[in-house]
């Protein structure tokens, strides 16, 4: 019985017995509880040199932060800024038919520029080279009213002028616009920009620079399509005559590449063991090409200038010019098989662009000066005239058979880096300078 009372009591029925007290429970430990979404933390606001914690580091994390917009987001890119118009609607009419008449006619080969017509003023340190917009032809397809035979007009374009300077910049000029001259200012070589180049198809320009790159950059919208990146300072680069997707490109340690603008590869390479590359020149047959190469640190005179076969990358002939001079430019006749070399000895000297490629020691360009600058030449349209800058600043004009000096120009206080003749109108060229001038004379 007593067994069974133990069983089935309850505790009030021993109410008179003292109830032993209970063990004290320990208080519930705090959990944290994660809220549903995550509360963002609050922004941290910080003091220059107070030293920021690990839990604020993570705490301000990108990953819980709000993305930001990108420099590149913005409308107008720091790299190209437009100016003016690239459009030959607003050129005088004169102009305009000149440029448009004279792609028929020659009748003004034999005029030469005289004066100053004009002075673009930009760029705030030495402007390198030059060169006028190729003769783009556009064609516009009209029906004849009484025959309705499909007729094209040609729109020739030919008013823009591409210069390229130290101050890391490339300007594009409408030479003769009523309004703005300067049309395009481009930004996106990091260091001084060597040379600049016109596609003949399209309004783009190839420039080079000491950024160890060549940029491909569509002038009408301002954007850069394409990077040629290279282990060298490009010093200079040269359109194929015959393929408009290749060019050469030459640098400070020597290399000579072929490029590709299709793939943005090298197609071939030619290595010789040269200094560093001055200039760049195809041959008319666009089958050689003629490199001038800097030699005063060494003492093989005879790879100053190299002639080379594109496609087999040899070289045809290394001893062309002996003498101890580098030429920082060289330029191919357009009609007879000759080319000259713009030596710091102070004159332009002439070869054979035949094998065996002989120095004429007879006759020479000599009145103008070097003096170690990267003075340039060019020819004439019709190939009578070879003008050249001089560090003299004054602009000298040559007969290109006799070599007798025809004219000479006063154009800077400082020296005439490099002169270009319009591609249609004979009786004008461009010149630039060592203090940032480009001018236009007439």
């Amino acid at each position: 019985m007593d067994l069974l009372y133990k069983a089935y009591s309850t505790p009030s029925d021993e109410d008179d017995e003292p109830q032993p007290d209970a063990e004290p429970t320990p208080p519930p430990l705090k959990r944290f509880k994660p809220q549903y979404p995550p509360a963002l933390p609050k922004p941290y606001t910080y003091i220059p040199g107070r030293y920021i914690s690990k839990r604020e580091r993570s705490l301000s994390s990108p990953a819980l932060s709000p993305p930001l917009p990108t420099p590149a987001a913005a409308a107008s890119p720091a790299e190209w800024n437009v100016v003016g118009s690239i459009s030959d609607s607003d050129l005088p009419r004169d102009i305009l038919s000149s440029l448009r008449n004279q792609a028929k006619r020659c009748s003004q080969l034999g005029r030469m520029s005289e004066k100053l017509s004009v002075d673009l003023q930009s760029h705030k340190k030495s402007v390198n080279t030059i060169q006028w917009s190729p003769t783009h032809s556009c064609e516009c397809p009209l029906i004849a009213a009484a025959e309705g035979v499909p007729l094209f007009l040609h729109l020739v374009k030919a008013h823009l002028l591409a210069s390229a300077g130290m101050d890391q910049t490339i300007c594009i000029w409408n030479v003769w616009s009523r309004d703005q001259k300067k049309a395009r200012e481009f930004s996106y070589h990091n260091a001084a920009v060597k040379d600049v180049k016109w596609l003949q198809q399209g309004l783009s320009v190839l420039s080079c620079g000491y950024d160890c790159s060549s940029r491909l950059i569509d002038v009408e919208k301002g954007l850069q399509t394409q990077i040629f990146t290279e282990d060298q300072v490009v010093g200079v680069i040269k359109l194929h005559p015959d393929n408009s997707n290749l060019f050469l490109s030459g640098g400070s340690k020597g290399r000579l590449r072929l490029w590709d603008i299709r793939t943005g590869k090298v197609v071939h390479e030619y290595i010789r063991g040269l200094g560093p590359i001055l200039d760049i020149e195809f041959s008319v047959n666009a089958k050689q090409f003629i490199s001038s190469s800097d030699v005063s640190g060494s003492n093989m005179s005879e790879n100053s200038i190299v002639v080379w076969d594109v496609s087999r990358q040899v070289p045809l002939s290394n001893q062309v010019y002996v003498e101890a001079y580098t030429c920082p430019c060289v330029r191919c006749h357009p009609a007879d098989p000759f080319f000259v070399a713009q030596s710091n000895g102070n004159y332009i000297a002439i070869f054979s662009s035949c094998p065996p490629f002989k120095l004429d020691k007879y006759k020479r360009y000599e009145n103008h000066g070097v003096s170690g600058f990267p003075i340039k030449c060019n020819f004439s349209l019709d190939g009578e005239k070879l003008a050249s800058g001089s560090s003299d600043g004054c602009i000298y004009f040559y007969d290109y058979r006799s070599t007798e000096l025809v004219q000479k120009i006063k154009a800077y206080e400082q020296a005439c880096i490099d002169v270009a003749f319009h591609p249609l109108l004979p009786n004008v060229i461009a010149a630039c300078s060592w203090d940032g001038a480009v001018s236009v004379f007439e």
